[in-house]
């Protein structure tokens, strides 16, 4: 596939958190020149050169997208349900979903909204509650619901399609986070396949990053990197906050964050990227996030490996819909390739 028809199958792939297979088969048919490895966590990893002795870079991006689990099904059909990842409670109401059944299938839902005519003035007042939300997929009975083969444990994603509008070079769609960043990998490891560099490079997607991180430590382990570089869909702030504080706009290029909640970014790799950037032409954003956390804090804090987070700025992160341009992808893609040309012996032991 060329990029944008990779990056709307991967956007409009279900794959929530611990469910990840369709987005995994994704990632091994776009990379038919390396050997692929898929665990049973269904991560998958890569090598480029597996053999070399030059520093092993490791690429990381996770294939899990925020979804919805079924947790029981009501007398009267709808379905109590969890959340996989994190979502506000306000992107939930009237949001439809895919819910996928028992035997593989899928089923259409909707987040149960009470229409004001039936609401107390309490009821208009209180805040929202995920636990006071259903599910609803038109039935009127638990065996109604049971006979569609949904019932418990069963997996949702947002029902929605990506579109590309090619005059804008804008992206919308779901799972921006992070399939934008998968999507970059791919890129990135098609692009250098054939190129002599001074490192290994090594593809890691991961999965059920959204429910803490958990899929990237099986691949640092057999990968074993060097340094590491995250890519990911960030949370874009050009919308709600002021000028003087936005710090991943779109169109403004990718996002590399010196701080998070989750990890003070190695300031001499970040440097390195700044400075990669800033020589390479590439426009670029610096962020300090209050909040948020990456697949890069859990390879720098266990395994103290070196990491930096190359993000592209997606607005309305964690909901039903979002954005992203075609520009800060190509931009963050291109940072990446530029890092790896630059990541020698002697580079990688100053950091």
């Amino acid at each position: 596939m060329d990029r944008i028809s990779r990056i709307v199958a991967l956007s409009e792939a279900f794959g929530p958190s611990g469910f990840e297979d369709d987005a995994a088969a994704i990632v091994r048919e776009e990379l038919p020149d390396y050997e692929t490895y898929t665990d049973h966590m269904t991560n998958v990893r890569c090598e480029k050169e597996p053999a070399s002795d030059k520093p092993r870079v490791m690429l990381d991006a996770h294939l899990d997208e925020v979804g919805v689990i079924v947790q029981a099904i009501k007398p009267n059909g709808t379905m109590r349900f969890l959340p996989l990842g994190g979502w506000a409670a306000t992107s939930f109401p009237t949001s439809s979903f895919r819910l996928r059944t028992k035997d593989g299938g899928f089923v259409k839902a909707v987040v149960a909204s009470k229409p004001p005519h039936f609401m107390s003035a309490e009821e208009k007042n209180r805040p929202l509650d995920v636990a006071n939300m259903v599910l609803d997929c038109g039935t009127s009975s638990k065996e109604e619901t049971e006979a569609l083969g949904l019932g418990v444990g069963c997996p949702g994603v947002p029902e929605i399609n990506c579109d590309f509008d090619e005059e804008r070079g804008l992206f919308y769609g779901k799972a921006f986070d992070d399939r934008i960043g998968a999507a970059a990998v791919i890129d990135i490891l098609n692009q250098v396949r054939d190129e002599e560099l001074p490192c290994n490079v090594m593809g890691s997607f991961s999965t059920q990053e959204e429910v803490g991180e958990r899929g990237v430590l099986s691949n640092a382990e057999a990968l074993k990197p060097d340094v590491m570089i995250a890519f990911e869909g960030c949370p874009a702030d050009d919308t709600f906050s002021e000028e003087y504080m936005i710090q991943a706009g779109l169109r403004k290029g990718p996002m590399l964050r010196h701080f998070d909640v989750s990890m003070i970014t190695n300031w001499r790799f970040q440097k390195l990227a700044l400075d990669t950037a800033r020589e390479a032409g590439i426009p670029v954003q610096e962020a300090v996030r209050s909040g948020g956390g990456t697949n890069g804090a859990m390879v720098n804090s266990r395994a103290g490996v070196p990491a930096i987070v190359i993000s592209v700025p997606v607005r309305y992160i964690h909901s039903s819909n979002c954005f992203c341009t075609l520009e800060d992808y190509e931009n963050a893609v291109k940072l990446g390739v530029e890092i790896c040309r630059r990541l020698d012996w002697n580079t990688v032991n100053k950091l």
